[in-house]
């Protein structure tokens, strides 16, 4: 497969697993809030979560020819790696659910507005620097 068409088909399957981490995301961060921890606690919890849940369909589907032997040092690259992903994710959440009430009655949308931020920075460090060929 030439390398522009496996790009896209990469890009296009980190995508999908990232629409479903935000389902996974936002499923965790409302049972935590149902359960008391917070909006920031929660949505702590709730990111960790989804990290590993997009980490194990990523490294299956999308990188796969590309997924190391060791799987516990490839999640450990991937949860640092989506640091600076994360950054950009939390801190547009976080501005949301802070500067505006309807936001934080509705953390959805902070989730949703986060996760579309850091999506392409997070999809550039895992392919460069934990599924590198």
């Amino acid at each position: 497969m030439p390398v522009f068409h496996r790009t896209v088909a990469e890009i296009f399957s980190f995508t999908v697993i990232g629409a479903a981490g935000f389902v996974v995301d936002t499923s965790v961060l409302y049972a935590a809030l149902y359960l008391g921890l917070g909006l920031y606690a929660g949505r702590g919890l709730s990111y960790l979560v989804a990290v590993t849940f997009t980490w194990l369909l990523n490294s299956r589907y999308t990188f796969e020819r590309r997924a190391a032997v060791n799987r516990f040092r490839q999640w450990r690259r991937f949860a640092v790696s989506q640091l600076s992903g994360a950054t950009i994710n939390l801190g547009v959440y976080a501005s949301l659910v802070h500067m505006s009430r309807y936001c934080a009655d509705r953390p959805v949308i902070g989730v949703a507005a986060g996760s579309l931020a850091g999506l392409m920075v997070n999809f550039l460090v895992a392919r460069r620097f934990v599924f590198a060929e």
